[in-house]
């Protein structure tokens, strides 16, 4: 191998990654296509022939490794984390007023009053990514996954020709992370669709599931064709400190210079930023483009405003999910019309009817909408609502579609009003609307719609934690009068279970030990997957530390369920009318005969006092627990009555602290608030 043609290598790679910057992230051609395709098969040439000349950052490498059997999972050096939501101008308001008061005294203060602006940069509608480079070469990219864990998709993301794969700097810091969102335009959804419509393949329902689909693809050729594209909006240096004087640039001081330098580095930072010296610039911006951001070539749902100053953003640290230096403000739910092509009737685990209208389908917020809730005989009453209506849609929360009002003047002749049900369209039987409630519902035990929803929730994590029952199972099983209570899970064989199709001697003898071993499940437990209106595993536990057996419970009448800490008159009502049922005893005389745990055995009789002895107080966790996970933290403190919040405060009584405690500990000292180590903890709890 000659000089020559390392010279030649070096120099192909050197425009390929030019007119690819140009192409991609400029917007700007500085090559034409037969060109560009010219000097990169001479390139592919020369690295087949000269193998030990590749190296990562060829452009060559994109797409050249194989299909994966499986993504790992990758722990983020820095949280990915989300971001709060602000949801109208007001919330953002609220939002300022949380981080001010969360500055103290002395260089937080000076921080807030020499550096308060904000940048905003549009939300883009798509899938976050991490990217780590080491000595300007890229080497991974991870998915957000749950913001601490990652899936590491290397090969994909090599795939996005909008992120560089070497940096554009001669002297690159040893290590760089840099944050952004891939996204689909609009455009190359449209062609990704009706290509999957000519194959008959299911359409993607909008651009941010077909990005997040696309990047979880096991074989990058197929994320290749799917032309992902890519914003950086984050930048950490994490080895660097102030006195590093031999880069080729000035460490940034703030968001805005970060984002100037991701540019310098190669990257596409969307041009719509602006930095904004005040609220009230940054609501111009949000409010200018709730309008213009119809004629983008991609989606956004909002605005993400930041502070400018990194220094100010170190000081105001994260909580346990989101950084208090920035929030999402979110755009108003998108509204559509439609038309009702029929309704029909859902009925829930708890016999509640719930109307929802089949809609002709129509794109509402970047998804496909066909059907949309109608809540209740209120609303329906409310809406005047007519088979063949036009109506206006919406997504409330932005998740579940609801139907927002009717457009009467567009109703056609043929139009025939909605009536709710008088009867269960699942078993027929009467149904009844109890006095006070909006809700109408069907009281009949035996109806299968309720049966299918109670053995769901008896099996479910949080209950009696029945492993393999999921809603297929039971579907099969209530279809085929297999089961006609929860109870009869109990009297369930492996003879029994091969009798259901597509169920083999080895499943059936995994689902007849789950269902053995839930009998070990404890008194709590046992009480939520009764499934009692109102009655949650919090509210379970605490009765169940009240009265110590069932017995105790069914006796007790509502003033006195009521007496529980807690517990209000709603819920200890429907408590009470429950274990006044007949059939709701039997159930109960068939478990205790299965061999689930009713009671506490040896449990003495306690005050009030002794039962909840964190009544009142207001506790926070921070950091890493020795052997409890977080939600068990928390459960266990709930549980004896006490209350957990996510940020301390002046009414903050204790604050739990585990390893890598963070602002939360610094804060709760300033506050002079309570600290508590896993075990002392417990010893709190030992020693009631």
């Amino acid at each position: 191998m000659t000089p020559e043609v390392q010279q030649r290598v070096q120099q192909l790679r050197q425009k390929l990654q030019a007119a690819s910057y140009a192409y991609y992230v400029l917007d700007n051609p500085i090559m034409e296509d037969t060109v560009y395709d010219r000097l990169y098969r001479e390139l592919q040439d020369l690295e087949s022939q000269y193998p030990q000349l590749i190296t990562p950052e060829s452009p060559t490498q994109r797409v050249g490794e194989k299909p994966s059997s499986q993504f790992t999972s990758v722990k983020h050096n820095i949280p990915l984390y989300s971001l709060e939501n602000a949801f109208n101008l007001e919330e953002l308001t609220k939002w300022q007023e949380r981080w001010e008061r969360g500055l103290i005294t002395g260089d937080r203060e000076q921080a807030f009053t020499s550096a308060k602006e904000y940048v905003c940069e549009l939300k883009i509608d798509g899938s976050a990514l991490a990217l780590t480079y080491e000595n300007g070469v890229f080497v991974r990219g991870v998915t957000r996954g749950d913001g601490v864990t990652g899936e590491d998709i290397t090969p994909n993301v090599k795939t996005i020709r909008s992120i560089p794969l070497k940096l554009h700097l001669d002297n690159p810091p040893p290590l760089v992370e840099v944050r952004g969102e891939a996204f689909l335009s609009l455009a190359v959804f449209d062609a990704i669709n009706q290509e999957r419509a000519e194959n008959n393949e299911q359409l993607f329902a909008n651009p941010r599931n077909a990005a997040s689909g696309t990047l979880r693809q096991l074989d990058p050729r197929i994320v290749a064709q799917r032309r992902l594209d890519f914003f950086a909006y984050t930048l950490h240096l994490p080895e660097l400190g102030t006195g590093e004087n031999n880069l080729a640039f000035s460490l940034p001081k703030t968001q805005w210079e970060c984002l100037e330098l991701l540019q310098t580095m190669g990257f596409k930072v969307n041009p719509n930023r602006k930095l904004c010296p005040s609220l009230r610039e940054v609501e111009e911006y949000y409010q200018i483009w709730d309008t213009q951001r119809q004629n983008l070539p991609y989606m956004t749902d909002g605005v993400v405003v930041k502070l400018n100053s990194l220094s100010l953003q170190e000081s105001l640290g994260f909580t346990q999910k989101f950084p208090r230096w920035a929030v999402a403000l979110k755009y108003a739910a998108e509204e559509v019309p439609t038309i009702v092509e029929s309704v029909t009737v859902q009925v829930g685990r708890t016999g509640a009817l719930t109307p929802v209208a089949e809609l002709k389908p129509v794109q509402l917020a970047g998804t496909t909408v066909s059907r949309a809730t109608l809540h209740n005989r209120d609303r329906v009453s409310e809406l005047d609502l007519h088979i063949g209506d036009t109506v206006i849609v919406r997504k409330a929360g932005e998740i579940i579609p609801e139907v927002v009002r009717v457009l009467p003047e567009l109703r056609p002749n043929h139009a025939k009003l909605f009536e709710m049900p008088s009867h269960c369209p699942e078993c027929g039987e009467p149904v009844v609307r109890p006095t006070g409630e909006a809700v109408t519902r069907c009281i009949n035990t035996s109806c299968p719609a309720i049966l299918k929803g109670s053995l769901i929730h008896f099996c479910s994590r949080e209950a009696l934690d029945i492993n393999g029952v999921g809603e297929k199972l039971v579907q099969q099983m209530v279809e085929t009068g297999l089961v006609h209570s929860v109870a009869d899970l109990y009297d369930l064989t492996v003879e029994k279970l091969c009798q259901l199709e597509r169920r083999g001697e080895k499943s059936a003898k995994k689902l007849v030990k789950a269902i053995e071993e839930s009998k070990k499940q404890p008194w709590a437990r046992v009480l939520y997957g009764l499934g009692i209106r109102h009655v949650g595993n919090v509210n379970a536990q605490l009765l169940t530390q009240r009265f110590a057996n069932v017995k105790e419970l069914m006796s007790a009448s509502a003033a006195i369920i009521e007496g529980v800490y807690g517990i209000g008159p709603e819920i200890a009502q429907s408590v009470y009318q429950w274990f006044q049922v007949p059939a709701n005893q039997s159930l109960i005389e068939r478990l205790q005969g299965a061999g689930l745990t009713f009671n506490e055995e040896g449990r003495e009789k306690k005050t009030e006092g002794e039962l909840f002895p964190f009544a009142g107080k207001t506790f926070v966790i921070t950091g890493t627990l020795p052997t409890l996970k977080r939600d068990e933290a928390k459960e266990l403190i709930q549980k004896y009555g006490g209350k957990v919040t996510n940020s301390v405060s002046a009414k903050t009584d204790y604050l739990v602290v585990g390893e890598d405690a963070g602002s939360k500990l610094d804060k709760a000292q300033s506050l002079g608030v309570a600290l508590l180590s896993e075990s002392q903890l417990l010893e709190m709890i030992d020693g009631t």
